[in-house]
């Protein structure tokens, strides 16, 4: 069921104001790919079996649906169909993606209305170093020299029917990485390095 948009926004705003003043929201379990049986540092809203994600890769045009976790464990053919998925789409380098990345987007998902929302749009996964590098000197700023893209733990995404803010919002809720808010370009990044904010 879709959560009404006004309590969203309460939800958004009581856990912006717990994030902001310190205060860390309740962690749960969930594994990372060679440690399936690890905790993550991600907040659990709603805790259920399965762990499911939609994308659509506004670059290769290509959509994806799929469960990547049952209860504490990831799924490793989902864990590598992600990482194909969401490869650097510049020069089809494939990369391997942080599965607590994944735990997050869930997590944002759910927080905004879960399986009533359409899937995610990909702006961008995985990078290798030669397009980051591409990139950062051809676009005159704004691409990190180390950025969490060529580690795969950053994705830029927006989600159709959210405003850009509120997904933003959510994000920063979690109170776990780094959340970054690109109005003009129409996207928020997400990452699981650590806890800051710009944009």
């Amino acid at each position: 069921m879709k959560i009404p948009r006004h309590d969203r926004r309460q939800f958004l705003h009581r856990a912006f104001k717990l994030t902001a003043g310190g205060v860390a929201l309740p962690f749960a379990g969930a594994a990372k790919a060679a440690f399936p049986r690890a905790q993550s540092a991600v907040p659990e809203l709603i805790s259920g079996p399965q762990r499911v994600l939609a994308f659509n890769h506004t670059h290769t045009r290509e959509r994806i649906d799929l469960t990547y976790a049952i209860n504490d464990q990831y799924v490793p053919d989902a864990l590598r169909t992600l990482n194909r998925f969401l490869r650097d789409h510049y020069s089809g380098a494939v990369g391997q993606m942080d599965p607590q990345l994944f735990d997050l987007l869930h997590q944002v998902r759910l927080a905004l209305g879960g399986s009533a929302l359409p899937a995610f749009e990909v702006i961008s996964g995985y990078r290798c170093p030669e397009t980051n590098s591409h990139l950062r000197n051809s676009r005159g700023g704004g691409v990190a020299k180390r950025s969490l893209h060529m580690e795969g733990k950053a994705i830029d995404v927006r989600l159709p029917g959210v405003p850009l803010a509120e997904l933003r919002d959510a994000a920063i809720a979690l109170g776990v990485g780094g959340v970054g808010y690109y109005p003009s370009e129409q996207f928020v990044h997400i990452d699981t390095g650590r806890v800051r904010r710009w944009g």
